[in-house]
């Protein structure tokens, strides 16, 4: 084999990263195809995670990059503030049309992250432009993420994406997330008991601790999908709907991750029959390609700002440079294309069965606490990993688990104790199987090496030899450049 030569790794600060240990064992792609990576050293590996949520059409479609090429040639860029293009205009019609009904609303963003943010506004500023400032309290979820913006973070429940930031938002609270694995464990599909009486705690918090007319909007994922897929009880979302409704608070859905056929429907809203007020959505908008998000609103909240903000204003003072970039818009068109003509959310939905079955087939398994799934994602739950000294090594056994994957030809994400599977809405029968074999033969190969299988360097051998080898080379490179300046500051003296 030709010798790997690795980029500097110095500079680049990867995210959600212990990028210490990464650039120890740098797990690098270099080319996409289908369902499957090509590593450094030219190895096949199967996307179990369709990228990061985001291509539910496999890699590298050639209807999108020829969309995208076209446009860079055409109209790389136009300014997204008091000017437009009409492609920006096209791809929110479609998406309008793919929404839910009533929500035809589109308001473009860069990201999730920006989604949210946005979304989270749109709640504040409507109730200020209906006459209700007092309504500026914000609800999220334990365990919720809804990106990392400040915004985000604050309605968000996963404490390690907050903590080092400071306080983020005032005025936000949380209701309790919905998983309870005493009651549901290996549970397949949608947990039957106990979701009204979950939706119910949320009115007797909101009653309690709030005065209702305060709050401006309630932001949940209709399924948890980056706490590690919490699939919310029968009649919980129906009920959280009820209580919004009841009280005029504004009902969000962060569809990031739930959107575009992930539950084998377009959207969780559609799964589940619920009409949120606001959706937001990314990721598989543009199939992972471009970067790009959208809210999606219901008219009357767009109608509002049009009808009671002064004439001439700025109804709602919030944008990005990128909102509706071209190339991004070409990219959503081409994605919702797509998906109209091979209609993935049915492929999605006939393929869940088989999904759920294999998924399930890892009960029994080693440290395997816990099976979650629904549609096309599933969650496998470790217990905590205790060593000999009985300390808990948070984490741990599922970041080993990830790491003997990579080994054998199989990229998952890992989250805490939870590895996530959430493959491209176009996989294969064959390639399911392949996926939880692959898993059940990493789980038993870490269980059964005990302590020294939770061991980040006992994994991806040759990757750490690369990285070794490529701190010598630039080790060398410095010494020399040092001997290279004294000898020039002796010649000059």
């Amino acid at each position: 084999m030709s010798k790997i030569t690795l980029p500097d790794l110095s500079h680049y600060w990867v995210p959600f990263t212990a990028n210490r240990q990464f650039k120890a064992m740098p797990r690098l792609f270099k080319a996409a195809r289908g369902h499957y990576f090509t590593t450094m050293d030219e190895r096949q590996v199967l996307d179990g995670t369709a990228g990061l949520w985001c291509t539910p059409a496999g890699h590298a479609r050639p209807e999108i990059a020829e969309a995208v090429g076209k446009q860079l040639l055409t109209l790389d860029y136009a300014p997204a503030f008091q000017s437009s293009h009409p492609l920006a205009f096209e791809a929110a019609t479609k998406l309008a049309e793919y929404m839910p009904a009533g929500l035809d609303r589109i308001f473009f963003t860069g990201s999730g992250s920006e989604s949210a943010d946005t979304a989270l506004k749109i709640a504040l500023a409507y109730h200020r432009v209906c006459g209700n400032p007092l309504r500026n309290k914000l609800i999220g979820r334990e365990r919720g993420y809804h990106g990392v913006n400040f915004g985000g973070i604050s309605v968000g429940g996963i404490a390690g994406n907050r903590k080092a930031f400071g306080n983020a938002l005032s005025g936000v609270d949380h209701i309790r997330h919905p998983l309870d694995i005493t009651k549901n464990a290996f549970t397949k599909g949608v947990p039957e008991d106990g979701g009204v009486a979950l939706a119910n705690e949320f009115e007797a918090r909101i009653l309690t601790l709030h005065d209702p007319s305060t709050i401006a909007a309630l932001i949940v994922e209709p399924v948890q999908g980056s706490a590690g897929v919490l699939v919310p009880p029968a009649g919980y979302l129906k009920r959280l709907r009820e209580i919004c409704t009841k009280y005029g608070i504004l009902l969000i859905f962060d569809e990031v991750i739930t959107g575009f056929g992930r539950l084998g429907t377009k959207f969780g809203a559609d799964y589940f029959d619920v009409s949120p007020d606001i959706l937001l959505c990314a990721k598989g908008l543009t199939n992972g390609v471009v970067p790009m998000g959208a809210v999606a609103v219901k008219r009357e909240i767009y109608d509002a700002f049009m009808e009671k903000s002064p004439a001439g204003a700025i109804e709602l003072p919030h944008g990005y440079t990128y909102s509706a970039i071209p190339i991004a818009c070409a990219a959503s068109i081409a994605t919702l294309d797509i998906f109209a003509q091979e209609k993935l959310e049915n492929r999605a939905a006939d393929l869940s069965a088989y999904f759920e079955a294999a998924a399930h087939s890892l009960k029994g398994l080693p440290m395997v606490r816990d099976i979650r799934n629904i549609g096309l994602v599933a969650g496998l739950e470790f217990e905590q990993f205790v060593d000999k000294t009985g300390a808990t090594k948070m984490g741990a056994f599922s970041m080993a688990v990830y790491l003997k994957c990579y080994e054998l030809g199989l990229h998952v994400r890992f989250t805490g104790d939870i590895i996530a599977i959430s493959p491209p809405l176009t996989i294969e029968k064959h390639e399911i199987d392949r996926i939880f074999n692959t898993l059940a033969d990493a789980i038993k190969f870490v269980a059964n090496q005990g302590e020294a299988g939770i061991l980040a360097n006992n994994y991806l051998k040759s990757e750490q030899n690369w990285a070794a080898q490529i701190a010598l080379e630039h080790a060398a490179l410095l010494e020399l450049g040092h001997h290279t300046h004294r000898a020039e500051e002796s010649l000059h003296a």
